[in-house]
């Protein structure tokens, strides 16, 4: 539950974190100063700019206000929490806080000189936290005397409501600062997952491939923003897509972030920003607040429909021949949607059981196959893999240029028969969706392999920090590691950089089979 829903809390019976201070008191600064002050705490807000911390301080208590009248704190507990919160003008007034908290200006330069100025106004003990996204923790800590004190506590915006908090040691970091600090978010409230000082730190690093091979498939023209966007959504199960979730983030926003990543991995092309969002970024179209990003927006802006194909009518029958992996579950629903299944030969079933042949028979002939990184092959038309075919409520196939009419309308009855929207994209290797998972799947398993986190804390933040419907590495063991290699292995030999290249992070989760499928 987000931290503003909780009535306020007192501070921890050991009088740890007593007075919290944060410097910066802009969205971020303020909304971690909300935090801290429901759940107890004397709060000292400071911004370098005169009457900012006052301006912050008043507009944090009319949030206080707003959760009064809608019935989620009592006017009593918003008089205590009013009263805790104190604005002030030097950084010597901080000198009693037992944690403080920065929330400036992303440059290096000006963090290291507020921490430089810090550490001879606070106790020993204090810990000193940034809120940095995109720098390094190792980095900002490398002026301090007492660099082991020091470490990140990344919030996510708004951090009242979201619950994630990334606590990230530093090379110097000391264990039992972090432990501190992690005890610290959960005493908030919060979900806190512990993570190495790593370019993008979790989030902002397992995140990439959602963005990137979507704008890819852009820049392929494998399909409009407006489908991809909805394939994701309807088959991926994915809150939003990535052309409508970078235009509310800001194309210049998400754009940035993928550049330091890439650049601070050395131009690992894993990380490859896109030319088309670069293109976005510099003419000006910056998404909500631009008014225009890869869709209109504003008064007159009509909404773009994804492509969807017609109705057709759904084949009587289909031969199931060997495994469908993924899509196993696919015979029973044509069953149940009254469409015949045949059911192959059982020596031949059986030689298709790893998956890696799998596929329907139309009747006009052609094979209709999962998703498997390939681009289909002639008579084949390729079936996106869905987070769930039972509830998807859309999916995405390609099919080869041999692929005639009939076939196409009857693959998009067979699943209109089953409910579902069908989009038609270019035949692509490896569609939208499964490539998308793949590629999720091997940044999250090199992750864990290089000890950036634990596996339970990179699948945590990827569902609560950017709301994924399964973390990454319960969706590759749901559909086998073997399979994601499968996938990658296929578009390492179509798109031979070195971007979909199995991690050994990846392999080594596959195990002796998986790796070698």
């Amino acid at each position: 539950m987000a931290s503003e829903d909780k009535a306020p809390q007192t501070a921890r019976s050991d009088g740890a974190f007593g007075t919290v201070a944060v410097v910066g008191t802009g969205t971020m600064g303020q909304g971690i100063a909300q935090v801290a002050l429901v759940a107890g705490h004397r709060v000292r807000l400071h911004d370098v700019a005169p009457g900012r911390a006052e301006q912050a301080a008043a507009a944090i208590t009319g949030r206080l206000d707003r959760l009064v009248e809608k019935g989620r704190m009592t006017a009593e507990a918003r008089e205590a929490a009013a009263s805790r919160l104190h604005a002030v003008a030097e950084l010597g007034e901080l000198a009693d806080a037992e944690i403080v908290i920065e929330a400036v200006l992303e440059e290096l330069g000006a963090k290291q000189l507020l921490f430089e100025a810090l550490e001879s106004v606070v106790a020993e003990d204090c810990l000193l936290a940034t809120n940095t996204s995109s720098l390094s923790v190792t980095a900002v800590a490398g002026a301090l005397r007492r660099p082991g004190r020091f470490l990140g506590l990344h919030f996510f915006n708004p951090a009242p409501l979201l619950p994630l908090v990334e606590v990230v040691s530093g090379h110097a970091t000391d264990e039992a600062a972090a432990v501190r600090a992690r005890d610290l978010a959960a005493a908030w409230g919060k979900t806190p997952v512990r993570c190495t000082d790593t370019p993008g730190f979790i989030v902002n690093r397992v995140a990439r491939p959602f963005y990137a091979e979507s704008f890819r498939l852009l820049e392929e023209r494998a399909a409009d923003p407006a489908t991809l966007d909805a394939v994701l959504r309807e088959s991926g199960g994915f809150r939003m897509g990535p052309f409508e979730l970078t235009d509310l983030i800001g194309q210049d926003v998400n754009e940035a972030v993928t550049r330091s990543v890439w650049s601070s991995f050395f131009q690992d092309p894993k990380f490859t920003p896109s030319l088309a969002q670069q293109r976005l970024v510099q003419s000006g179209r910056l998404g909500r607040k631009s008014g225009h990003g890869w869709f209109a927006y504003g008064d007159g802006a009509a909404d773009v429909e994804p492509h969807t194909m017609p109705p057709h009518p759904a084949p009587r029958q289909v031969t199931v021949h060997g495994s469908l992996g993924p899509a196993a579950v696919l015979p029973a629903l044509l069953e149940k949607a009254g469409i015949g299944v045949v059911r192959a030969e059982a020596e031949e079933a059986e030689a298709g059981s790893e998956g890696a042949g799998g596929h329907l028979v139309l009747p006009g002939g052609s094979k209709l196959c999962p998703a498997n990184g390939h681009a289909p092959a002639l008579g084949e038309i390729h079936l996106d893999l869905a987070l769930d075919y039972r509830t998807a409520e859309r999916v995405a196939l390609g099919c080869a240029d041999d692929v005639p009419e009939t076939d196409r309308a009857a693959a998009a009855g067979l699943f209109q028969a089953l409910g579902k929207r069908v989009s038609l994209v270019e035949p692509v290797p490896g569609l939208v969706v499964a490539r998308t998972v793949a590629m999720l799947a091997d940044l999250a398993a090199d992750a864990v392999a290089r000890g950036v986190a634990t596996e339970a804390d990179v699948d945590t933040a990827m569902r609560l920090g950017v709301n994924y419907p399964r973390g990454p590495l319960e969706w590759c063991d749901a559909l086998g590691a073997g399979w994601a290699v499968g996938v990658l292995r296929a578009l390492h030999a179509a798109y031979p950089t070195g971007r979909y290249a199995p991690s050994q992070g990846l392999l080594r989760r596959s195990g002796p089979i998986g790796g070698q499928s």
